[in-house]
């Protein structure tokens, strides 16, 4: 049985653009009387995730209770970043009665379970659950299937040979890991790519796993909070790609961040960021933008070619009305100078 003086942590895990910060905005805004903190994980260095949170800070959940790693999986800095993170969440007075922790989409969970056991820590907190969001319509088209064909024609020869591909390896290493799955995006997906991913993830779960459809982070918290799990306890269930020390980097990924002058139309923007996605088989792209004429900043968020934006703020008088995107990429795919052609094409001809 969980000690019930240990806070509880509740990890949010799953792939670039799967719906994670909208699933916490939502937390945030419906966990009443529940005083919540939040850790943020972005791979990038420039923040856009944690903003977001921290512009829909309640009593509840205060903007200091917002904290944001960046520029790194918290999988790989747990010394440096995460444990002096959760030892000054828990320091807080009022101390919170939940941490939540968003990952980075390319984050594997398992290891920063494992950080729950070091000593300064291990008898304060407890891993309340891990859950683990999959956009249905992208894991029913495939895209974070193995190289299968590959691992066909080897096998022929080698049957040892693994053929996993980067994707594959932290897709299945978060619903590995996850004692619940949300299917996001459902409306995308449609009836019959719904019932596909449910079978890809049933496939890939080493065990029986609740699966659930939400639309725009819309799930109940009393589903997700207070799920007891206590899964430092338990991570022999949980297997990994990556189960050995310093088994896991992220080389395999990479992320730029470019400065994007004042664009003409948040439309313009929007074509060039889906042009750039076919070309160069961008991930993700995040961030803010100026548009000629707004007084408001343009948030974008973009997943492969789907890409959503909205004005968020006003700019303050004090900033410099200049926008910047991350751009996450498999490492191969990552070309600077083709990325600014295509967001930035006055600059560059200029």
């Amino acid at each position: 049985m969980t000690d019930l003086a240990k806070i509880p942590v509740t990890v949010v895990t799953g792939f670039l653009g799967s719906g994670k910060t909208t699933l916490i905005r939502h937390l945030i805004e419906t966990t009443e009387g529940r005083r919540l903190a939040v850790i943020v994980n972005e791979f990038g260095d420039v923040g856009v995730d944690g903003e977001i949170l921290k512009s829909c800070a309640i009593p509840d959940c205060p903007a200091e209770n917002i904290v944001e790693l960046a520029n790194g999986c918290i999988c790989c800095t747990v010394a440096d970043d995460f444990i002096p993170t959760i030892e000054a969440l828990m320091a807080l007075d009022p101390q919170p009665d939940h941490i939540l922790i968003e990952t980075s989409g390319l984050a594997l969970p398992k290891p920063l379970l494992k950080a729950f056991d070091w000593p300064a820590i291990r008898s304060r907190v407890t891993v309340d659950g891990v859950i683990a969001l999959a956009d249905a319509e992208a894991v029913a088209a495939g895209r974070f299937a193995p190289n299968v064909a590959a691992v066909d024609q080897q096998r022929l020869a080698d049957d040892s040979l693994d053929h996993e591909t980067p994707l594959s390896e932290v897709f299945e290493d978060q619903i590995a890991c996850a004692d619940i799955v949300l299917l996001t995006k459902p409306d995308l997906a449609g009836p019959d790519g719904i019932a596909k991913a449910k079978a890809i993830v049933a496939a890939e779960a080493p065990r029986n796993l609740p699966v659930i459809e939400v639309a725009e982070g819309a799930v109940d918290a009393r589903v997700i909070l207070g799920v007891g799990a206590a899964a430092e306890d338990d991570m022999a269930a949980r297997p990994s790609h990556h189960d050995t020390p310093h088994d896991h980097d992220h080389d395999d990924f990479d992320t730029v961040v470019v400065d994007i002058p004042e664009v003409t139309s948040a439309e313009d923007l929007v074509k060039r960021i889906e042009e750039l996605a076919k070309r160069q088989n961008i991930l993700r792209v995040k961030g803010y933008a100026a548009v000629r004429g707004k007084p408001m900043r343009l948030l974008v968020q973009g997943v492969g070619t789907r890409v959503r934006h909205q004005f968020d703020r006003p700019w303050a008088p004090s900033e410099d009305r200049q926008g910047k995107l991350v751009v996450i990429g498999e490492h191969d795919d990552i070309n600077l100078d083709a990325i600014r052609a295509v967001l930035e094409p006055e600059k560059v001809a200029g």
